[in-house]
């Protein structure tokens, strides 16, 4: 896991035996393609982008027409690496793959299932420079570049202020950077008279546990993905402070029963209905709470490091590839030229904006992976809502894309997460106590990580 400033759930893990029976040679396929002239008139397939709002929609639009005459045919449901990797198997691979970046690039790139991407960057001109610099480590592998990123999501600490203030509390005392304040809140705003009705503090687990993680100090692997750190001691003291907050508002059962009982996507939202204090959620939330409900006591602050006190955010995001054996590269490259072009994003924003506006609410940003677009989007819609509170929650979301940290590729991203998030889970359902589910966590990531490069480093032989 590695901290850098930006520019300088549940897993369905991928067995071992699977991959092996589906590798088939080192990363290639580009060294014969010639990218940036006219394009042959077939049609390409894509697996991963399908049903798509108005930001993706806009975009494929005009990335259809920039790879004319060859035509494009939207994909069905979400990317399915089993369904990929037995296409491949087949010799039967999509043009194009749409991925979360952090749960499939450096198993897919250590297989030998994607081409790299540097001729076809440098041919149809796509701009590396104007890209997060965290963004652009999530699709590198081996020192070579297997996808082009778009999207960024980070993480907020979205708080109902009425009833910070109610209990003598501000923003500050429950941004990350002071564990202590946050514990101490949670016994102040929390209300549990024999069930749970207002909670303290949900952290969105165990997702955002490489977060907390990451807010104390420490890390679940090596910066160059090879060793394990799930049982270290800052990964123990933050799932101890986890469950203390947890307890403190009923145990893992009541707080996971209550958030799956609310009205997550309506007028009756947790903060809206005043049983939460605080939320850490990722900045697309902000989206939803001021489309249903924008009169609400909010405020969203970026989630701070305990260790520096700065703000913090895991990058996360999903990717464009093109698999090794893709039938028009060529073609697939233009596409993602333009989808992630400035021009293209800002035409979307543009269309958002005038949806938004038009129904009397306010456009409340968007993190495209592209340092550039993010700010030309800032500059020309974020006009201001009308509220203090909202224009501080969208100006939080800005300035935590600027401190981001990442999880490395591995050839194991999905078996190592699982490693992790599962040691989370059997604590959280009690099965395990913290030192036990930690060490076992720790054994299963390290074995997943050593058969992995192992994998990878046979294949390239």
């Amino acid at each position: 896991m590695k901290l850098r400033q930006a520019k300088a759930v549940a897993v369905a893990a991928v067995g071992t035996l699977a991959l092996t029976a589906c590798a088939q040679g080192n990363a290639g396929g580009a060294s014969d393609v010639e990218f940036g002239g006219d394009l042959e008139a077939t049609e390409l397939t894509v697996m991963g982008f399908a049903d798509p709002d108005e930001i993706g929609q806009v975009r494929w639009d005009r990335a259809a027409d920039a790879i004319a005459p060859a035509t494009i045919r939207p994909g069905e449901g979400g990317f399915d690496i089993q369904a990929f990797l037995a296409a491949r198997s087949a010799g039967n691979v999509p043009d194009l793959v749409y991925f979360n970046r952090a749960d499939f690039t450096g198993t897919l790139a250590s297989l030998g299932a994607l081409m790299p991407l540097d001729q076809c960057i440098e041919g149809e001109g796509i701009d590396f420079d104007q890209l997060r610099d965290p963004a652009v480590a999530q699709v590198t592998f081996n020192d070579q570049v297997f996808g082009v990123p778009e999207f960024g999501q980070v993480q907020l600490v979205m708080s109902n202020t009425d009833l910070l203030t109610a209990a003598g509390l501000t923003p500050a005392d429950i941004d990350g950077s002071d564990w202590e304040s946050i514990t101490a809140a949670v016994g102040d705003i929390t209300v549990h008279d024999g069930r749970l009705d207002v909670i303290g503090y949900h952290m969105s687990l165990p997702g955002f546990f490489p977060l907390y993680v990451a807010s104390n100090g420490g890390q679940l692997m090596s910066d160059d993905g090879r060793t394990a750190t799930i049982d270290s001691p800052e990964v123990v003291e933050t799932l101890e402070w986890i469950m203390d907050l947890i307890d403190k508002q009923g145990g893992w059962g009541e707080v996971h029963s209550f958030i799956e009982a609310s009205d997550r996507w309506g007028e009756g939202n947790l903060i809206a209905t005043d049983t939460a204090g605080a939320l850490v959620e990722e900045q697309w939330y902000l989206n939803v709470l001021m489309n249903n409900t924008p009169d609400i006591p909010i405020n969203a602050t970026p989630f701070h490091s305990r260790a520096t006190g700065e703000p913090i955010a895991l990058s996360t995001g999903l990717t464009w590839a093109i698999p090794v054996g893709a039938q028009n590269p060529q073609a697939a490259c233009r596409f993602i030229a333009t989808m992630v072009h400035t021009d293209s994003w800002m035409a979307a924003a543009q269309t958002r904006y005038d949806r938004v506006t038009a129904e009397g609410n306010a456009f409340t940003g968007l993190l495209t992976g592209n340092a550039v677009a993010d700010r030309m989007i800032r500059d020309e819609f974020v006009t201001g809502t009308g509220s203090e509170a909202w224009d501080r929650s969208i100006d939080a979301m800005y300035e935590a894309s600027e401190h981001l940290f990442f999880i490395p590729p591995t050839p194991a991203d999905q078996e190592f997460r699982a490693a992790w998030f599962d040691a989370v889970n059997r604590v959280l359902a009690g099965n395990m106590s913290i030192e036990e589910s930690l060490a076992r966590g720790q054994r299963e990531g390290q074995r997943a990580l050593d058969d992995g490069w192992a994998r990878a480093e046979g294949l390239g032989d």
